[in-house]
């Protein structure tokens, strides 16, 4: 039987932790996540860590040694230059880590969560693509809420990854966010129950 490898994407703030947390919590699907594999692959020591503090001095970093993310998000989003650089050092980590995990693992289903599923060229990795989403008011209004963000700079970080639509466009299934948890979880227990069809995308050159 064929592995079932659920790429789960969307924007910022659209919801993905709210599904992969339930697809865990009712299914007990195992959960690899990009952004946990991103944090590690920054860890103090590494190289990634050393090539980033060797970019932008050693003001990106604290006091500890770790990374200033804050610092270093105020750099990226405001520069697609440097948010491309970036992206070239941590991204080919994170596709390493993905391909070991999913390696070891004897589960035959497994959620990937890659936020920049189709911009970081990974939907090689998945064998069928939902993507969660919100209407872009409310993931503006949800993403300020959590992080505490002027309206540039909430607008800067969504507008730095490709737009829903064209996530929707290219995705086996979508979430929609935009009412309650429970519509959300109804829609996941439907998607369980009957695999939606995969999709045929586009190489990953063409992705954006």
């Amino acid at each position: 039987m064929k592995r079932r490898l659920i790429g789960l994407t969307g924007g910022i703030s659209t919801g993905k932790s709210t599904a992969s947390k339930y697809l865990e919590a009712q299914y007990k699907l195992p959960i690899l996540d990009a952004d946990i594999y991103a944090r590690n692959a920054v860890e103090i020591g590494s190289v990634a860590l050393n090539a980033i503090a060797s970019r932008y001095s050693a003001n990106i970093l604290l006091a500890d040694g770790s990374l200033n993310r804050q610092e270093l998000g105020s750099i990226v989003f405001a520069d697609i230059y440097e948010r491309q650089w970036l992206e070239k050092q941590i991204h080919p980590l994170v596709r390493d880590a993905f391909v070991q995990e999913i390696d070891k693992s004897p589960a035959e289903s497994i959620v990937l969560v890659i936020p920049l599923l189709f911009e970081a060229a990974m939907t090689d990795l998945v064998t069928e693509i939902w993507v969660v989403y919100c209407n872009p008011s409310q993931q503006l209004a949800r993403l300020r809420q959590r992080e505490s963000l002027s309206l540039e700079a909430a607008q800067a970080r969504i507008s730095s990854q490709m737009s829903l639509e064209k996530k929707c466009d290219r995705a086996s299934l979508i979430l929609d966010n935009s009412s309650s948890q429970e519509f959300l979880y109804n829609q996941i227990d439907a998607a369980m129950l009957k695999p939606p069809l995969p999709r045929q995308l586009p190489h990953p050159e063409s992705a954006n």
